[in-house]
């Protein structure tokens, strides 16, 4: 469609037809000039002359004279079609007597023939030069992919010796519906002596008689996507030129290896991990019990990058934005959901999945994108936010973009731009629903992306945060970023692009109203490390998790953390929210001990109470727990308590509290979360005690346990095993297992597993890759969700 020539399937049936014709992978076969015939694998064509003495046509002599190397006159002729036209030797023919050699300044025997091009060779190997040089070898193919910033060569074979003293030739690149040169979708690149940074140009670097080899070198900030690829040549007598057309496309990315690109990363164990790396941990949960599990990126994996591609074309953005990365990302962003524009994936947190795939099943982006591209851009059924997440890293990965998915634990959403996380109760100290609209997540993931800010002040370059689940629009659009971190950090939420948004996601305070009586509400307490906690992503160069709040945020109750809140808020919807604080004397706060309660156990908190005064004090605490998506939303109580308390001067209490199994068992939702309300007021000072916790019910791991030799091309097993942690059935489990170089991923079907019962699984599968590589499974059930596990595998070479 947008960036390959089409052909007529019927005059070529040797060619299978792609998908909506968007990514072309084409054989380098030519046959002549026309490059629109496309030969199969091997041909062989035998040119018989029957009668010796019939003496040669004009037209046969015209032809021969405009494309010598496809008409030579020869009696018997054999080409054999591979990668390009060649002439097969013939047994020799009665030797002719020998001429003199021509003095020089002689013509010789190419006299008049007309320059053109015979064939193409884009030197595209995935184990070549250009492909080793732009770290593009990973990726699946023969097709030449490059990256911006860089030189690459190609060899041409002209149908006679290229002289620069009379004859000319350039290159053209087209991208787009409608290429032009003044968009940079239309590249015309000059023949010159000496390569110069920074510019569209071509050097003759090697020349072999009729062969010649190019070296190539493009802007870094050339428009990224796919490039169709053109010879002109002719002659300085301002002859008609003639264009000749490379059957194979050229695939341009980003280049976080070239100083001059805005996406330039200069640390080579980053770019390793954030744009070479195909795996990764995405982490979730609560702060106190953080979880983590394994995600494949997989971009290189074979059509990932045509997927992508794909992602691109179907967002219409003109090919000429596609230069800067700020443009890309956040169309990116765009473009994961389904919201509003057939996006990539449908967000569901109903906990319905019955027509689509649980998001907790999912562990890999390949699956996805490519069930996206085969259907021609239909969304895929289902995402939440570490799938929309983890399916971003990947796209911004394989297009040359540094990327990695982050976590945020006790996440806000303000829905109003106040930049404050606001929690309403009545006039007896009730929650009043309708209006809590604002909402803190367990978690929340999305993504950072690397690259200069050249659009916003100095010091806003390198990470940025960007978010693809569909959360609130953007300029009319389900999009955020991407959004400096430096400036979420300093409070500067004026800079583009959704500062305040995220701002509020990770530093907001929460700030509890009352509802008056008549009607007007009165701020009552302020907490101002409620949310923004345990900022995680993975580390570099291994599986451990790095905590990067700091990049986010300074720290919790230093100066520059109150300036950086207080600058926030002055551009919210609520710029006098920070009044003089109430008088403080009586903490309450909730303590898990350990990992905390697992699934399918009676679930213990601890709630801890400290008198900082020199007078007893009393208070009573309204305890309530409610069911939560991991979202912020919940679903509905099921335990609510009044526990009244009395503390001694400078005294601290601790009181246990309890949740039996049988109260929570039928009402979890998918990441088994809950979130305990404990309210009150200190009967003494009328001080108002007000704390929210969030935490989830453990489950299990699976086990998986490699069996045998890791070797390529050799079989081999692991044994996954799994137990059921609860004491009821299991109904309709489901395993999903995938390796990136190991298998492809697939489901097994289980079916139902008894209370406490034990389910072992053995896996045979053959690896096709060397390296350490990873074996990831996870399970899928109504009733029990987030049970993955996985198993590091070092395959050796055969």
């Amino acid at each position: 469609k947008k960036f390959h020539r089409r052909s007529d399937p019927e005059k070529n049936p040797s060619r299978e037809k792609m998908p909506g014709e968007r990514l072309t992978l084409r054989s380098t076969s030519e046959i002549g000039r026309f490059p629109g015939a496309a030969p199969p694998t091997r041909v062989q064509v035998t040119i018989h002359n029957e009668n010796e003495k019939q003496e040669e046509g004009g037209c046969r002599r015209w032809f021969r004279k405009i494309c010598p190397c496809c008409c030579k006159r020869k009696n018997s002729t054999s080409y054999d079609v591979t990668d390009k036209v060649e002439l097969t030797k013939v047994p020799a023919p009665t030797p002719e007597p020998t001429k003199p050699k021509p003095e020089n300044g002689e013509r010789k025997e190419t006299e008049g023939v007309e320059l053109s091009v015979c064939s193409v060779d884009l030197l595209s190997s995935g184990l070549g030069q250009n492909r080793v040089e732009h770290h593009t070898d990973q990726f699946h193919g023969d097709e030449l992919i490059i990256r911006r910033g860089q030189t690459f060569q190609i060899e041409i074979e002209l149908s006679r010796p290229f002289s620069a003293e009379t004859d000319k030739m350039h290159l053209e690149l087209k991208t787009g519906f409608l290429p032009k040169v003044s968009k940079g979708t239309h590249v015309i690149i000059p023949l010159v002596e000496h390569l110069e940074d920074e510019r569209w140009e071509a050097k003759i670097t090697e020349q072999n008689g009729t062969k010649i080899k190019l070296s190539v070198n493009s802007p870094a900030n050339a428009v990224i996507g796919l490039y169709g690829l053109s010879v002109i040549t002719g002659s300085l007598k301002d002859e008609a030129p003639t264009t000749h057309s490379s059957s194979k496309n050229i695939v341009m990315l980003f280049n976080p290896w070239c100083e001059e690109d805005t996406v330039f990363m200069d640390d080579d164990d980053q770019r390793k991990e954030y744009v070479l790396n195909d795996t990764g941990r995405i982490y979730y949960g609560t702060e106190k019990q953080i979880g983590a599990r394994t995600w494949n990126f997989g971009q290189f994996h074979e059509g990932i990058l045509e997927a992508c591609l794909f992602v691109l074309e179907k967002s219409d953005m003109p090919p000429s934005g596609r230069g800067d990365p700020v443009n890309v990302v956040r169309v990116i962003s765009a473009m994961i959901n389904a919201q509003d524009d057939y996006g990539v994936l449908v967000g569901n947190w109903s906990g319905n999945y019955s027509d689509g795939v649980s998001p907790a099943a999912w562990s890999s982006s390949v699956e996805i994108l490519r069930k996206y591209h085969s259907s021609e851009g239909i969304p895929v059924s289902y995402g939440q936010c570490w799938v929309f997440s983890g399916v971003t890293t990947t796209v911004l990965r394989c297009l040359g973009i540094p990327a990695r998915s982050v976590t945020n634990f006790q996440s806000a959403h303000d829905t109003d731009v106040s930049l404050t996380t606001d929690v309403y109760f009545d006039e007896n100290l009730q929650p009043i629903d309708h209006l809590n609209s604002d909402s803190v997540w367990n978690f929340h993931v999305w993504n950072d992306c690397w690259m200069a800010r050249p659009d916003l002040p100095p010091g806003h370059g390198g990470w940025q945060a960007v978010d693809s689940t569909p959360q609130e629009t953007s300029q009319g659009i389900f999009c955020c970023g991407p959004a400096s971190v430096s400036a979420i950090r300093s409070g500067q939420v004026y800079l583009k692009h959704d500062t305040p948004f995220v701002f509020a996601e990770v530093n907001s305070d929460k700030i509890y109203w009352q509802r008056n009586l008549d009607g007007t509400f009165s701020q009552i307490y302020s907490e101002k490390k409620a949310v923004g906690h345990c900022i995680s992503t993975k580390a570099v160069g291994s599986d451990e998790r790095d905590d990067i709040t700091q990049l986010y945020k300074h720290p919790e109750d230093s100066e520059e953390e109150r300036i950086a809140v207080e600058t926030a808020s002055r551009y919210g919807s609520k710029p006098d929210v920070y009044s003089a604080p109430a008088a403080e004397d009586v903490q309450v706060e909730v303590k898990i001990d350990g990992e905390g309660p697992r699934m399918g156990s009676d679930a213990k908190l601890s709630i801890v109470m400290k008198n900082l005064s020199s007078k007893a004090r009393r208070a009573t605490l309204h305890s309530q727990v409610a069911v939560m998506h991991y979202t912020g939303v919940l679903k509905n109580a099921i335990k609510k308590d009044q526990i009244p308390v009395e503390l001694l001067p400078n005294e601290e209490k601790t009181i246990e509290w309890v949740l039996p199994y049988q109260q929570y068992q039928n009402q979890l939702m998918d990441q088994a979360a809950l979130m305990l309300t404990l309210c009150g007021r200190v009967s003494e000072t009328k001080q108002v005690l007000a704390n929210q916790t969030s935490f989830r019910l453990r489950t299990p791991d699976l086990k998986i346990l490699p069996l045998g030799d890791a070797v390529v091309g050799k079989e081999m097993s692991a044994k996954i095993t799994f137990t059921n942690p609860l004491p009821r059935m299991l109904k309709d489990v489901v395993f999903r297992v995938e390796g990136l170089g190991l298998q492809k991923g697939h489901e097994v079907v289980v079916g139902d597993v008894g209370g406490h019962s034990t389910v072992t699984l053995t896996e045979h599968f053959i690896p096709s890759q060397p390296g350490p590589r990873k074996l990831v499974a996870s399970l899928d059930c109504k009733q029990l969700t987030q049970v993955h596990g996985v198993a590091d595998i070092t395959v050796l070479e055969q």
